[in-house]
């Protein structure tokens, strides 16, 4: 189990960025977890990483009623230097320098954590710090000359696209989704 395709780098890097988690003992494995309702959508991120994968994506109970649909990867050291880049030293998910920030990587963080709102878009970053919600700006503007800013929503921050831009980002991105993620798209 040697190195990854870039696709399936760009996989975890975008998956890493919205709702992908790791964990990590000796090696670090994978957790991709939706809703039952993005069943199609976990399906797809399967198919990137089956051959690191012993068991298929199955349903779960969540918590009350909630009912996910997820898929875990082995672990193995190939996934223990995304760990070491997306976490402290205290387990925490922070924002590393992203030297190839990748089409795919991009659509798949949009559709793990974006959502739009008429002709703008957002994506659900208030997991992050500020600190790192700023470097995440200055990531998409060197790499696809994507522009926002920071929005409050309620109490924590997130990143908002300008109206062109998130045009931008529809033009970028639509190659790279599956048709069961569509809905996601800005206007």
């Amino acid at each position: 189990m040697g190195s990854l395709t870039e696709d399936q780098d760009s996989l975890i890097i975008g998956s890493l960025l919205g709702d992908g988690y790791m964990s990590c003992k000796r090696n670090a494995y994978l957790k991709i977890c939706h809703s039952i309702k993005q069943k199609k959508y976990v399906d797809w991120k399967y198919v990137f990483l089956s051959q690191f994968v012993h068991t298929k994506p199955h349903s779960y109970q969540g918590n009350g009623s909630r009912i996910g649909y997820r898929f875990l990867t082995r672990s193995l050291p190939v996934f223990t230097r995304y760990y070491r880049l997306f976490y402290d030293e205290r387990k925490r998910k922070h924002i590393p320098d992203l030297p190839n920030f990748t089409p795919l990587a991009l659509a798949i963080w949009y559709m793990d954590d974006g959502a739009r709102n008429r002709k703008s878009a957002y994506f659900n970053t208030q997991q992050f710090s500020v600190e790192d919600q700023l470097k995440l700006l200055k990531l998409l503007k060197r790499s696809f000359g994507i522009e926002g800013n920071l929005n409050r929503d309620k109490k924590y921050w997130r990143i908002r696209l300008y109206q062109l831009d998130a045009q931008k980002l529809k033009d970028i991105i639509y190659p790279y989704m599956p048709s069961c993620m569509h809905y996601k798209i800005p206007l």
